[in-house]
């Protein structure tokens, strides 16, 4: 018996939990109703029953077999809400990287509602609680990850912006600041004419570079010593114009260097990050864990509606380049154990510790 089931071995426990409609409870029991003849999960919105008439079951097939039929309200039969959502938007990221993928338009709101069968507005809000981010700038990432692939690989620019289903050359030259954070051109070039300042500083966490374009940071690195951060900038930016040690980009540093030491005052400044689509949805999703706050890398890839796919948050968290701002240290083990934090476990701990408080 594991600790969860233990809390609910007892009928009184159990009658405590359908009380409170605790949604921990559902899966771990059913209650049937003598009066209507049906049997509901724990959580349950119905109006709560007489005690007197209420009988506890282990499986929805025991309580069929007693004779009760499913409630239509909580559907106990079906897997959990939370868990359908999830699953309906994995469905329509599935069908949105489809198009990506082939070059097709991206499917409408109302197909991709259709596809999943949720209501326009409901699966619109759903899409977006989930991923943090709507239907349409997910597609709108995952052509931009399309064009990135083409960029490097593809003859010309023009085959490239083509290939990622971008109709003409100037809707892609308009929106190329928002979607590379610099011109086709440049991108291809791995970054040729971009400028980008940096400093390099010491901070109670050791080493820290921090590096911003003319649209925001982006790149926040931690370590033992600077070199190899300053590696991992020119890996990062191979042909960009590195201008390092500005008089006028101190106060940036400082910034940064403030909300390293104290989180909880937040980080009032422009990001400018590149990665994948699902990199992108991820890193959204950190941003919206709160400071003093963990959630499991399980739980996170359910947000992004990924249900099943930890090991790929995972993977989105070590690729994060923007230590602290996007708060990747606040993904744990499903036991709450610290584990995969790219710049060590221990920053990690003192990260939450400082967040928590301690």
């Amino acid at each position: 018996m594991d600790a969860m089931t233990s809390l609910y071995d007892t009928d009184e426990a159990r009658w405590a939990a359908v009380q409170r409609r605790d949604r921990d409870a559902d899966g771990q029991f059913y209650y049937s109703v003598r009066s209507t003849g049906v049997y509901c999960r724990p959580s349950c919105p119905s109006r709560t029953a007489l005690r007197a008439n209420v009988a506890f079951h282990a499986s929805c097939a025991e309580a069929e077999g007693a004779g009760f039929r499913p409630c239509r309200r909580c559907e106990p039969a079906l897997p959990p809400l939370a868990e359908r959502q999830a699953a309906a938007v994995a469905q329509a990221c599935r069908l949105i990287d489809e198009a990506a993928a082939s070059s097709d338009q991206a499917p409408c709101l109302d197909s991709l509602a259709q596809a999943v069968g949720i209501s326009r507005f409901h699966f619109h809000r759903i899409f977006k609680a989930h991923t943090g981010i709507t239907p349409k700038a997910y597609a709108g990432a995952r052509r931009t990850a399309r064009l990135q692939h083409g960029l490097a690989t593809a003859a010309s620019v023009t085959d490239a912006l083509y290939e990622a289903g971008y109709g003409s050359s100037g809707r892609l030259y308009e929106a190329s600041a928002d979607t590379l954070g610099m011109t086709p051109g440049r991108y291809r070039a791995g970054g040729r004419g971009e400028t980008i300042r940096f400093a390099v500083a010491a901070c109670s966490l050791g080493a820290i570079l921090v590096a911003s374009t003319p649209r925001g940071i982006c790149a926040i690195l931690i370590g033992d010593e600077p070199e190899p951060l300053l590696r991992d900038l020119q890996e990062r930016f191979p042909r960009a114009d590195l201008v390092g040690a500005e008089p006028g980009f101190e106060r940036t540093v400082a910034q940064v260097l403030a909300f390293v030491e104290a989180p909880r005052i937040g980080l009032d400044l422009p990001l400018d990050v590149r990665g994948t689509a699902f990199q992108r949805r991820v890193w959204e999703a950190l941003r919206a864990i709160p400071a003093g706050s963990t959630v499991s890398y399980a739980e996170l890839a359910e947000r992004v509606g990924l249900p099943g796919g930890a090991r790929a948050v995972a993977g989105a968290c070590a690729a994060n380049p923007v230590a602290v701002a996007i708060p990747c240290h606040r993904v744990v083990r499903l036991d709450g154990a610290l584990s995969g934090y790219r710049w060590g476990i221990e920053r990690k701990r003192t990260l939450l510790d400082r967040e928590a408080g301690r």
